[in-house]
């Protein structure tokens, strides 16, 4: 695999699996609402998506100010049991050193908040290869809107000191929205097969890699 001068990570299920806090956060929310009979499996394929359009799609509630509330339930709850309920995969902390250490700058692009990534990498002592975290907050526009992938490039450009081809950027995700959001950007993708959406779902999409596991990045 090329070497890439920026590399830019989606969060869950590409760097760590929160699926279980994830699924535990929606599932007491869903709860409080009535919503007995949501599977496990029907919330995982919503990761990567925004609180909304998530709760939207579990529940078929389109009104805004229900879902607004769902949403600040959601995070209310998260914000006591998500990190404890997120793990790296494996190899993440190995290969985010080799490209630090190769001078790569590493990025995170995510729809999750920024200070629940920072808080969960500092306790994994992974922030010291991170150069940036750009999280949901960060963007007027959600993936797959490139804002958030195009704003970590300028922002990285500009502390190299000099425009950085979008051809040399890797954008890595594991989901479909992570694909359409690499296209829309025009950067190269690589699929991370970590997560629910299966090689055939990303293969639709221009792609440069599709890999099993990070590792391959080296």
């Amino acid at each position: 695999m090329k070497n890439y001068s920026i590399y830019l990570f989606d969060f869950d299920y590409t760097l760590a699996d929160s699926s279980q806090g994830i699924v535990k956060c929606y599932t007491h929310v869903l709860h409080q609402n009535g919503f007995m009979n949501v599977e496990p499996y029907a919330i995982k394929r919503t990761i990567g998506k925004t609180l909304e359009d998530s709760f939207e799609e579990l529940t078929g509630i389109h009104d805004e100010t229900t879902i607004q509330e769902m949403k600040k339930a959601y995070v209310k709850y998260a914000d006591q049991v998500m990190n404890q309920n997120t793990f790296l995969f494996p190899e993440v902390k190995n290969v985010l050193a080799t490209l630090h250490k190769r001078g790569a700058k590493v990025g995170i692009v995510s729809t999750k908040y920024r200070y629940r990534i920072l808080s969960f990498l500092e306790a994994e002592d992974c922030m010291q290869y991170i150069d940036l975290i750009v999280g949901g907050e960060d963007v007027t526009a959600h993936k797959p809107s490139p804002e958030g992938v195009e704003k970590a490039i300028k922002i990285l450009s500009d502390a190299i000191g000099t425009p950085i081809s979008k051809q040399t950027c890797l954008y890595l995700g594991d989901s479909v929205i992570d694909a359409q959001t690499a296209q829309a950007a025009e950067v190269p993708f690589c699929g991370v097969l970590h997560g629910t959406t299966t090689q055939e779902e990303l293969t639709i999409y221009p792609h440069a890699h599709i890999v099993l596991s990070l590792t391959e990045l080296l």
